[in-house]
């Protein structure tokens, strides 16, 4: 059976995308086309906050993309060195470390943090999650984000008084190749069992596309999310949501498709 994924195939690294590893030993051939392409932007100020952990208490990643973006700052020599030699990254440690999702765990361990939250699953029991850990007592929470970030945990922390600082390090605008993949797709594999969203985003820029390409047969595919805030971005186009993830992990969402398959 197969199975078409809206989302970038892994980067760099060895073998094959955990994604189709995991999908293929469930008997699903998965294709992963990227539909989403990413700009970083206010480096510069980034790099200032995280020269300054006195003046946070803590960080919260949502998403992989907001991880790269400090990558790329820690990527500068000066901050580099100040990261590794100096105890930025320690200082950085004594704080909290707040982040959805496996992926997006795994990037920030890689920088040398101890993270938690992971296991929440969302942007809203994460916010839960934070809110019983911080207080209007604590020192503002940095949460670099993207412009099409959802207001569900800005909202929830400031309903309970939890300082949170916001700053918009990259943009969201449609892969340029990604419909003459789709294109290509569905002209060479035909119309797949099931598609799964990513994110709403993924959902608005190309969801036209997917039913221009699937036409009458539409209604034959087990649509898929990735998670509960993807999935209401679906519904409210009108998409029938066969499945959703419990939680954001190759794992689950390849065991949610094959329940439903």
């Amino acid at each position: 059976m197969k199975v078409l994924l809206l989302k970038d195939p892994k980067e760099g690294g060895l073998g094959s995308d955990p994604y189709v590893q995991e999908f293929a030993s469930l008997g699903l051939q998965a294709t992963l086309i990227p539909i989403l392409s990413f700009e970083f932007i206010s480096l510069q100020d980034l790099s200032k906050k995280l020269s300054h952990p006195e003046v946070y208490g803590g960080l919260i990643f949502t998403s992989p993309r907001a991880v790269d973006a400090v990558m790329l700052c820690l990527g500068e020599k000066a901050i580099s060195e100040e990261w590794n030699n100096n105890s930025l990254k320690e200082r950085w440690n004594e704080k909290s470390i707040y982040v959805v999702g496996k992926s997006t765990a795994n990037l920030v361990k890689e920088i040398g943090l101890a993270t938690q939250g992971e296991d929440t699953g969302n942007a809203e029991k994460l916010a839960e999650y934070i809110c019983n850990k911080e207080s209007s007592n604590s020192l503002p929470l940095l949460f670099p984000c993207g412009t099409l970030k959802r207001e569900i945990l800005p909202k929830y922390l400031k309903e309970n008084s939890v300082p949170l600082e916001s700053i918009t390090v990259y943009q969201t605008s449609q892969h340029p190749c990604f419909q003459k993949a789709l294109n290509d797709y569905f002209s060479e594999q035909g119309i797949p069992e099931s598609i799964t969203f990513f994110s709403p985003s993924g959902v608005k820029f190309c969801l036209h596309t997917i039913k221009k390409l699937a036409g009458e047969y539409i209604d034959k595919i087990k649509f898929a999310a990735i998670g509960p805030t993807t999935a209401d971005a679906m519904a409210t186009e009108g998409l029938t949501v066969s499945c959703t993830a419990e939680k954001p992990t190759s794992q689950d969402l390849a065991a949610s498709i094959r329940r439903v398959l």
